[in-house]
C-alpha cells in the first residue's frame, strides 16, 4: 500500500510517496512507461552478502520518486523485479556495483539494463578525482546534497526521519539529469562506446563479487 509522505521541509518535489514491501501495481505501471529511471539503495552496511537491504527508492523523468521500505528477512518483490529487470527501461545508478550486487543478494532481482554516473563520472571527467554524487551533482547540477543523513540506522523503516528520506529522495531526484549531462560529454570525448561496454559488463562485476573473488584482474 503506498502511503503518501508529507513533509515541509523535505523538499520540492511533485510526487513523493513511501511504499511498504514493494510498488504497487499503478506506481508500477507509472515507472514502466518512463525510457529510464533513477534507482538507488540504502542499507545496514557495505557488505550485501552481510548487511541487509532497508529502502530502495525511485524516479523517473516526470520526478514521481518512491521510497520502498524493505521488511528484515523480506526475500522478495515481485512488482519492483518486474521494473527493475525491464529491459525497455534503463536503470541509473551511482556506484551500480554496490546497489546491483544489493539487489541481487537481497531480492534476487538481476538489473537490466543499467548506466552508471558514477563510470560515466570517471571516464568524461577526467579533470578531476572528484566522483562521489554530491560532487559530480555540484559541477553539474549546481545543487549542494546534504549527505549528513548517509551513515544512519535504516533498519527502522517504520520510523525513518524527515531528514533521512530528504536524504534518500535527492539521492535520485538529479541522477537522469546528470544522466543526460555525462552523454553528452562522454559522445564529446568518443568515449560513449567504452562506457556501454562498461555498464554491460557490471553484472559479471557483480557476480564475482558476490562469490567474494577479490582482485581477479591483478598479475
Amino acid at each position: 500500500m503506498d502511503t503518501a509522505i508529507i513533509f515541509e521541509g523535505l523538499m520540492t518535489l511533485q510526487d513523493f510517496q513511501v511504499s511498504d514491501r514493494d510498488l504497487s501495481d499503478a506506481a508500477l505501471s507509472q515507472y514502466l512507461a518512463s525510457t529510464a529511471i533513477a534507482v538507488d539503495t540504502e542499507t545496514m552496511g557495505l557488505l550485501p552478502l552481510r548487511d541487509r537491504l532497508c529502502l530502495v527508492q525511485l524516479c523517473n523523468l516526470e520526478g514521481k520518486v518512491t521510497a520502498i521500505r524493505i521488511a528484515k528477512g523480506q526475500a522478495d518483490a515481485p512488482n519492483l523485479k518486474k521494473l527493475l529487470e525491464a529491459t525497455n527501461v534503463v536503470k541509473v545508478f551511482h556506484f551500480a556495483r554496490f546497489d546491483l550486487a544489493t539487489l541481487r543478494a537481497n531480492l534476487g532481482i538481476q538489473v537490466k539494463p543499467v548506466f552508471c554516473t558514477k563510470i560515466a563520472s570517471k571516464l568524461a571527467r577526467t579533470y578531476t578525482n572528484r566522483h562521489g554524487l554530491k560532487d559530480v551533482v555540484q559541477e553539474l547540477e549546481q545543487v549542494e546534497l546534504d549527505k549528513s543523513s548517509q551513515s544512519s540506522d535504516w533498519g527502522n523503516a517504520a520510523s525513518l526521519s524527515e531528514a533521512q528520506l530528504s536524504y534518500a529522495a535527492n539521492d535520485v531526484r538529479y541522477l537522469i539529469s546528470v544522466q543526460q549531462k555525462l552523454i553528452e560529454m562522454l559522445k564529446r570525448e568518443e568515449r560513449w562506446q567504452i562506457a556501454q561496454e562498461c555498464f554491460e559488463f557490471l553484472p559479471t562485476i557483480v557476480s564475482l563479487d558476490l562469490l567474494q573473488f577479490k582482485d581477479l584482474f591483478e598479475h
